[in-house]
């Protein structure tokens, strides 16, 4: 015990073994939902559900390892929400590439990540993007999450006259997912750790009663990885000139993991009366490994998660607390039958769920100033009612240096803004 508390510096900063185990467990509990929905939504791009269930797995396990053990910090790591729905349905359902060539650019973005986590570019770029506009993008990516989930459970269906329009709501499975969402938020408004596992298991518990769920079967050792082991096709990504999705996949993943870190460092003490965050930098490095690993062996791009948070509420402090997640992510490798039990349908509510979670940002907009909120306000919507988080990302940036250069602010805008502006003007001639 006294090497554990010397290595993770447990005495230091007020914790103790128990504390960070509890934690940890309480971070796990509030994520777990990733080793069922980052499979199911990466099947619908062609990929092997077992393989990407173990891809997920060790994405975690690596990813929040190294976060706990080099960088010391109570933050856990996986394949992020949002991210999993662009590589999917915006790169290789939308824009017809291999899933291959799409962790091809995955890993081109997790080496772009790692290179900008090396230098001082990275605080450049941080400084760089509004505030307006990072809540923006965040909201959208939470629209098109709740989107994908209305639709998967059947609730939101395409519409020849509208585009959209409801679903059917008699049938068992629609009720079953309205139900579940009732049952996480439910959960969760009594703070009861694990809700969105809670509230997927428990429909899918429902749906094997009413024949609307079937047991998945199989073998209860880990599933092979070798469908998606180095799978990559990091040359067509270079073939096709795929810049516009390399940089969405690192621009999301770059502030998500600075939003993210940033409000844990605040919730963990981990900030001085200078503001500065204390292993900012490893901590930031770790995430950047964690997605070029993830590629490796066959997922989308890992990511910190704001779920950490829960751990940090129970007294985490320490890289302890995500050490415990790596391992109780690690055991989970055995338990491949219940994921695959697990249909598209119950594990929607746990996406529309995560949505209303993003797409809280919106209420720290300055809704004062309409060249700072209209340009965030037209990022979200686009990202849904184009299926496309870039398309929100490029008009919203387009927006927002428009808008403030015509209205005499300028002086606003960072140089950096101009260039990212200027980019997403030409992802969209690009065709021309």
């Amino acid at each position: 015990m006294n090497f554990i508390d010397r290595y993770f510096k447990l005495q230091e900063n007020g914790t103790t073994v128990r504390r960070e185990i509890v934690a940890g467990a309480a971070t796990f509990l509030t994520m777990a939902y990733i080793i069922a929905v980052n499979p199911l939504i990466l099947q619908d791009a062609g990929m092997d559900f077992g393989a990407v269930f173990t891809a997920t797995i060790i994405a975690a396990v690596v990813g929040t390892g190294i976060m706990g053990l080099w960088a010391n910090w109570p933050v856990a790591l996986a394949p992020g929400m949002g991210l999993n729905a662009f590589f999917t349905y915006g790169v290789v359902i939308g824009m017809g590439h291999a899933w291959q060539v799409a962790l091809g650019a995955v890993f081109c973005s997790g080496v772009l990540f790692i290179a900008l986590s090396a230098t001082r570019f990275r605080q450049w770029i941080i400084e760089a993007v509004p505030r307006s506009l990072r809540f923006g993008v965040s909201a959208g990516i939470g629209l098109f999450l709740a989107i994908i989930g209305l639709r998967n459970a059947g609730i939101v269906v395409d519409s020849p006259a509208t585009l959209v329009m409801i679903g059917d709501l008699t049938s068992s499975t629609a009720a079953l997912a309205c139900l579940g969402f009732i049952v996480i938020m439910v959960l969760d408004a009594r703070k009861i750790p694990g809700a969105i596992v809670i509230g997927i298991l428990a429909i899918t518990g429902v749906g094997l009663i009413t024949g609307d769920a079937t047991w998945g079967g199989g073998d209860w050792a880990p599933p092979s990885l070798a469908p998606t082991f180095l799978a990559l096709d990091i040359g067509r990504v270079f073939e096709l000139g795929l810049v516009t999705v390399v940089l969405t996949f690192l621009f999301v993943d770059f502030f998500d993991t600075a939003g993210t870190l940033t409000s844990v460092a605040n919730m963990a003490g981990k900030v001085d009366e200078d503001g500065k965050v204390a292993g900012i930098g490893r901590a930031v490095f770790s995430d950047s490994i964690a997605s070029t690993v993830g590629s490796l062996v066959g997922t989308s791009t890992t990511t910190s998660y704001i779920e950490s948070g829960a751990g940090i509420k129970e007294g985490g402090r320490t890289g302890l607390t995500a050490v415990t997640c790596a391992v109780l992510f690690l055991l989970c490798l055995f338990l491949a039958p219940l994921a695959k039990t697990i249909p598209g349908w119950a594990t929607a509510p746990a996406l529309v769920f995560v949505a209303t979670f993003f797409a809280r940002n919106l209420k720290d907009l300055d809704w004062e100033d309409i060249s700072d909120y209209g340009p965030a306000i037209l990022a979200a919507v686009v990202m849904p009612f184009t299926f496309s988080i870039a398309n929100g990302i490029a008009i919203g940036f387009t927006a927002y240096v428009a808008v403030k250069a015509l209205t005499g602010k300028a002086g606003e805008i960072h140089v950096a803004m101009w260039l990212l502006a200027a980019a997403s003007l030409l992802y969209f001639l690009k065709d021309l």
